[in-house]
């Protein structure tokens, strides 16, 4: 993403997992692990809208790691259908938290197939007890894979124009999980020429998710 970006190798499921970390420049304020679109259609760590993410994040103060799922790139490992895929996820995450912050905040995040993922981590993570933050799901593919559900406070972003995952079918699971929808207008899947504004979308987005949260009655 630039130079100050950190290429590691962590331990995962099927072997060897390659990994992305680029951290804020002021105080961390917490972990962003951010996962990205299909393996088989070309998708890695390096997509635009998952280095769009990043760049959202580290602007508002997250350690972000994103990583290329088993088989893509320098990761060991075959494609596993979405499964093994949500493990690599976990193997991540479980990773790259600070063992001298373990109550450190998390929010997890992903584009299409990585919207899928991440859906599954988050509740996964919840089982278990974690304080997750609102996610971010961007570009869901939810025509293709069985996304879970998800807190009613997490942000989905949609382009109006997106001809690999309809509008439609999202606006239903939308409606099924009581989730609100950012629409943006004109956008394609993959945000061509619209990753600013994808960008602010996604930290004003955010930030109002947290902030309500803040003001729920405990």
């Amino acid at each position: 993403m630039n130079s100050q970006t950190q290429l590691i190798k962590l331990t995962g499921p099927a072997g060897v997992l390659a990994c992305a970390v680029d951290r804020p420049a002021s105080a961390e304020q917490g972990l962003a692990l951010l996962c990205h679109p299909h393996p088989l259609h070309g998708g890695t760590m390096d997509n635009k809208v998952v280095q769009t993410l990043a760049r959202a994040f580290v602007q508002l103060g997250y350690r972000c790691v994103r990583f290329n799922f088993r088989g893509v790139g320098e990761s060991q490992g075959v494609w596993d259908e979405g499964r093994g895929e949500i493990d690599d996820a976990l193997a991540v995450l479980a990773a790259s938290r600070d063992p001298a912050r373990p109550d450190s905040p998390i929010m997890v995040a992903g584009f299409s197939f990585g919207a899928y993922v991440a859906s599954h981590v988050m509740q996964r993570r919840q089982q278990a007890g974690d304080a997750l933050l609102p996610g971010v799901l961007v570009g869901t593919a939810v025509t293709r894979f069985a996304v879970a559900g998800v807190p009613q406070d997490t942000l989905l972003i949609h382009g109006q124009a997106d001809d690999v995952v309809p509008l439609d079918p999202v606006l239903a699971f939308a409606g099924e999980h009581q989730l609100p929808v950012t629409v943006m207008p004109g956008a394609g899947h993959f945000f061509h020429g619209q990753l600013a504004a994808l960008r602010t979308t996604i930290q004003q987005g955010w930030l109002g998710r947290v902030a309500l949260r803040q003001l729920a009655p405990r």
